[in-house]
């Protein structure tokens, strides 16, 4: 079953935000903090637009981001730095 981060892959979309730039396939870098813990995950996938950077992530890859971002505010992380690896 294809995911809808598989399908933006093959279809740009104009941004939300500039309403001038396409999103592309691309990574990013998240940052988050709660509770004294500041989270930081790298290699994010998401659809990032090409004008002024802003970027969307689909649906399981949210709650991937927030799922490892809340496992090291339990954790009592004060500083964690997270590489994403997605399935492929």
């Amino acid at each position: 079953m294809e995911g809808w981060f598989q399908k933006q892959n093959r279809i740009s979309m104009k941004c939300q935000i500039c309403k001038n730039g396409e999103t592309l396939p691309g990574k990013v870098t998240i940052t988050l903090e709660k509770n004294n813990s500041l989270v930081v995950l790298k290699d994010v996938p998401a659809l990032v637009c090409n004008n002024c950077g802003d970027y969307y992530l689909d649906a399981v890859t949210t709650q991937m981001v927030l799922n490892k971002a809340e496992d090291a505010v339990l954790k009592g992380a004060e500083v964690e730095i997270i590489r994403m690896k997605m399935a492929g």
